[in-house]
């Protein structure tokens, strides 16, 4: 007993019975009906759109017994043979089969040689991508220079892995995907004329699993023909029965867990998962079924005049109960829980976690019709979102790429131990939108008194154990650790002073060095300051010295740079002499190196003296990372 499938037996046989691809039927008509035809086109697309199928219809046109023209007779022997399969001046080769540049060779040979029947001989390779790059090579220069007799039709489902000397030389049409109303009228035409009687749910549901293709859509017409004993003698293509063979969800069962979602109804909703879980479904159908139905809700919220199908679902209802807001935060929390089935425990488990998570971020009771809700100063509790928290988190899912170390609100520091039993956020007052909600209760900040503030840096932070990055006590609430060391004082310099005061102090290097910090130089006539000695100052001459290796510092710009920002401290501009006498001091860049060498050997010193310390490394064979004490006021 032979049967033939429904996509052979109905493949068009002519342009006229195409399904989409216009925009392709359009070019190819003209150039039939004008006699100007290209030696070489290359159809792309997904599958199941019509690639070898208009390219058969092509050749047939090419080589009808009554001319050649856009709508061939199919009646001709010809267009019988091509039809059939049959036709011997069209060579159909499988690129996937035939890779190599061996088979490339021959299709060379052979194509110097005139039709048998024809008028052309037409090449027709799929999946020509899969031809090896020596097989593209030695294609191209019969490629771009074929006989007048001979025709290549290529077809591929990447174009991308093409060579561009390949692309250069084709007319490249690309086919687009079917949609959903496309697939369905023709699965719609073809049970009419099979008389198979069929509910329109049912025809809709193979649409959407077509995905496009209606090669595919025909696939899972034949399968769901069978699994529901359908057939022109008797039976129905009920909607129940193709849902079982695909595994796809009952709509209603989607507005049923979006009801409980809006009730807050936590029962009820782990309930109704609890009886889809019967029908084994695939949860991430499911999960792709419950983002289109928040689309369509946000689809009726924001543009009420497009029309938006339900499909089972309440649109209408839950537009008006939802806020716009909080659908957003559903449709990305199913679109991330979708992503993420794949590392959950199981798929049910995933599916479950999605929707708990939905309903932690649902809107708040007596918010109907999206009306804004009172300030009510008391935290948010479970299943109980404020809009602005809603917001705060939609943002935080809408922006995943921004990592961890993205700005999120200006907050307070959090105290570890107040408010441990305490709801994170208060609910969200609406009507000052310009106020932010504090991240901690104002009982739990009240209750646990603020650690009294240093009243000098602790010298020292480090790390005892393992080898980590250094770390860094900063924390304004937190009291540092080991503050109990004490610090290694500062010789403190004056940074104000009247420019006459300072003229008459200029009397030593620890007066130049204050005049220098105070001065605002900045760059290289900073650090030409900093590393001069103090010689003298008389009669508006500032006498300085540098040492040797230093000597490429002093030039003219620079001197005038440091003589401009010195002169409101002066009174007026000072006349700067280098002298190449013995230095009498030191440099304020020598002064700073060896306060910063003290503090350095005072932090290492009460770290490694501290008890903690020594217990850990003496008990626990702790190790100090090399380089790894730094002072707290180190900048």
């Amino acid at each position: 007993m032979s049967y033939l499938v429904l996509a052979r037996k109905w493949r068009p046989k002519r342009f006229a019975e195409l399904v989409g691809q216009e925009h392709v039927v359009r070019a190819l008509t003209n150039a039939l009906d004008s006699g100007r035809v290209h030696h070489a086109f290359l159809f792309t697309g997904t599958r199941g759109v019509g690639k070898t199928t208009i390219a058969r219809i092509f050749a047939k046109s090419l080589n009808c017994e009554q001319g050649t023209s856009a709508d061939p007779c199919g009646q001709c022997e010809t267009c019988l043979a091509i039809d059939a399969g049959r036709y011997i001046d069209l060579l159909e080769i499988d690129a996937a089969s035939n890779t190599g540049v061996d088979n490339v060779r021959e299709l060379i040979e052979n194509a110097q040689y005139m039709p048998s029947r024809g008028r052309y001989k037409v090449y027709l390779i799929d999946e020509v991508h899969m031809l090896s790059k020596a097989a593209f090579n030695a294609l191209l220069k019969t490629l771009e220079e074929p006989p007048g007799h001979v025709k290549f039709l290529f077809a591929t489902t990447d174009p991308e892995k093409l060579l561009v000397t390949v692309l250069s030389r084709c007319l490249q049409f690309n086919l687009k995907r079917l949609d959903e109303a496309q697939i369905t009228g023709q699965i719609t035409r073809i049970l009419q004329a099979e008389g198979i009687a069929a509910e329109s749910g049912a025809i809709a549901q193979l649409a959407r699993a077509a995905d496009g293709s209606l090669r595919d859509g025909l696939s899972l017409l034949d399968q769901a023909i069978g699994y529901t004993g359908a057939s022109a003698g008797g039976g129905q293509l009920d909607n129940a029965g193709v849902a079982a063979m695909l595994g796809t969800v009952d709509r209603t069962r989607v507005d049923a867990l979006l009801q409980a979602l809006a009730n807050g109804d936590g029962a009820a909703l782990l309930a109704e998962v609890a009886t889809l879980a019967e029908f084994s479904p695939d949860w991430g159908g499911v999960l792709d079924a419950f983002g289109a139905a928040l689309h369509r809700i946000q689809v009726r919220q924001l543009v009420p005049e497009v029309p938006s199908e339900g499909e089972g679902v309440d649109v209408d209802g839950l537009a008006a109960r939802v806020r716009p807001e909080v659908v957003q935060l559903w449709y990305q929390m199913a679109l991330n829980g979708r992503r993420d089935l794949a590392y959950a425990p199981s798929p049910r488990a995933g599916f479950e976690m999605t929707v708990l998570r939905m309903l932690a971020f649902r809107p708040a009771d007596g918010e109907g019709a999206r009306a804004p809700a009172a300030a009510t100063g008391s935290a948010t509790g479970p299943g109980r979102t404020s809009p602005a928290l809603a917001r705060e988190a939609a943002a935080a899912l809408l922006a995943p790429e921004r990592g961890a170390d993205r700005p999120v609100a200006s907050r307070p520091p959090i105290d570890a131990g107040a408010g441990k039993d305490s709801p994170p956020w208060p609910a969200a007052d609406v009507a000052t939108p310009a106020k932010r909600p504090p991240l901690i209760a104002p009982s739990a900040m009240s209750s646990t008194p603020a650690p009294p503030a240093p009243t000098a840096p602790a010298p020292v932070a480090a790390i005892a154990s393992a080898p980590v990055a250094p770390a860094r006590f900063e924390a304004a609430n937190e009291p540092a650790p080991f503050s109990n060391v004490p610090t290694p004082s500062m010789p403190a310099a004056s940074t104000t002073a009247s420019p006459g005061a300072a003229a008459s102090t200029l009397v030593d290097a620890d007066a130049w060095h204050a005049l220098v910090a105070s001065s605002g130089l900045r760059g290289p006539a900073r650090i030409l300051a900093e590393h001069s000695t103090f010689v003298g100052y008389d009669d508006g001459i500032l006498r300085l010295s540098l040492p040797s290796d230093e000597e490429h510092l002093k030039s003219g710009a620079l001197t005038r740079m440091m003589a401009d920002a010195l002169t409101p401290a002066l009174g007026g501009c000072p006349q700067i002499r280098f002298e190449g006498v013995a230095q009498q001091g030191t440099s304020l860049r020598d002064r700073n190196e060896r306060a910063r060498d003290e503090r350095q050997n005072a932090a290492e010193t009460a770290f490694l003296n501290d008890p903690d310390v020594q217990r850990l490394m003496s008990q626990h064979g702790a190790k100090v990372v090399a380089d790894s004490i730094r002072p707290f006021d180190e900048p």
